[in-house]
């Protein structure tokens, strides 16, 4: 993803002498909380946010395995985030010292050619760069490029919990899984992956009022917190028995859309297997290695199979359900560390099963 000069951090030596705690990127396995040069304003457009609460996501473990190897040591983790405008450039309009504002996982220029078409997610001066090229929002302050378009004004009293869900994980699932795959009412959904992404498709798959939905996962623990999310069915197997299940609970006919939540080659094979003809696989995981796909079985059967990077085209839609309290992130929220507690925070979350970990969220209270 080739990206102009304008978005690139400029060294350290250039910055002020100001320092912040973050959480460092050094290689697969490798991570510190340790000190950084505090981010300044390098070009007019670009904004300086004190963060007060953030997340680990999934994608931060896939970074840490060594599966994005564009994310060099060095690189601050972290793409999502609430907090404080703390500097903005002679550029940016919309925002002044003071607001607080949802960070956008996606930053977005607004004007290029891929923006134009809302997918910003390939915007030429922008995209997923928080975290991956520039560094991102696991620190105590962070340097947003193109302020007036990736970021979101939010009430001050806010619950800042679920806002920081609204950043990448409920737009992912929503525009990756339940848009992509077209759900509409009546149809029969399974999602393979009951993670926080997996659940985070459970809730917002309900938008559409499908008449069933069918969560397969190992985890018994995140099963049942599907159930009470709004899960018809769970299906605690993987691999041919979880085939089985879903083929056995559709009477043969498999599901009208299959929602690949993990990201690995056993839950893909999984997702071919059970979508019925005329069906839709949608591919929500991050996948760091090559997967099979079996047209000699597909081919005949009318399949729909999409990608993508998530746009977040939806964050205003999403932001003003959440508002109004008709979507509650908070709800996949399972454990609260402060800031400083980052190391600690990625051990709960890198061992999610043990821990009964969803998602893991990290307030700065200075």
């Amino acid at each position: 993803m080739k990206k102009s000069e304008t978005l690139l951090e400029r060294p350290a030596s250039v910055t002020k002498a100001a320092t912040m705690k973050a959480l460092v990127f050094h290689g697969p396995g490798r991570r510190g909380w340790e000190d950084k040069p505090r981010p300044v304003v390098q070009q007019p457009t670009d904004a300086v946010v004190r963060i007060t609460t953030t997340t680990i996501c999934g994608t931060d473990l896939h970074i840490l395995k060594g599966d994005v190897p564009t994310v060099t040591p060095g690189r601050i983790l972290g793409h999502e985030g609430v907090g404080i405008v703390e500097e903005v450039g002679t550029g940016v309009s919309r925002f002044h010292k003071g607001d607080k504002v949802l960070v956008s996982c996606i930053t977005s220029c607004g004007t290029c050619r891929f923006c134009r078409k809302g997918m910003y997610s390939h915007c030429e001066d922008g995209g997923w760069v928080l975290g991956h090229v520039i560094d991102g929002t696991q620190a105590e302050y962070v340097r947003i490029p193109h302020a007036d378009t990736s970021l979101y004004a939010v009430p001050p009293a806010a619950d800042e919990d679920a806002l920081a869900l609204l950043s990448d994980i409920f737009p992912t699932a929503f525009e990756c899984g339940i848009l992509n795959g077209q759900v509409k009412p009546g149809d029969t959904v399974a999602i393979v992956g009951a993670g926080p992404i997996g659940l985070a498709a459970l809730v917002t798959a309900q938008l559409y009022s499908p008449s069933e939905i069918i969560m397969v996962d190992v985890d018994e623990n995140r099963l049942r917190v599907a159930q009470s999310l709004g899960a018809s069915r769970i299906v605690p197997a993987v691999g041919e028995e979880a085939v089985r299940a879903v083929k056995a609970a559709t009477h043969g006919a498999g599901v009208d859309v299959a929602i690949e939540a993990v990201g690995v080659p056993a839950t893909f094979d999984v997702c071919q297997a059970i979508v019925g003809p005329g069906g839709h696989i949608a591919n929500i995981g991050v996948h760091g290695s090559p997967v099979e796909l079996h047209l000699e079985k597909l081919w005949a059967h009318n399949i729909t199979l999409t990608t993508r990077l998530v746009d977040t085209v939806s964050t205003p839609m999403l932001l003003d359900l959440t508002l109004a309290r008709k979507l509650e992130p908070r709800k996949l929220v399972t454990h609260r560390f402060d800031l400083g507690e980052a190391m600690k925070a990625y051990d709960t979350f890198s061992n999610a099963a043990r821990e009964r970990a969803l998602k893991v969220v990290l307030q700065n209270r200075a």
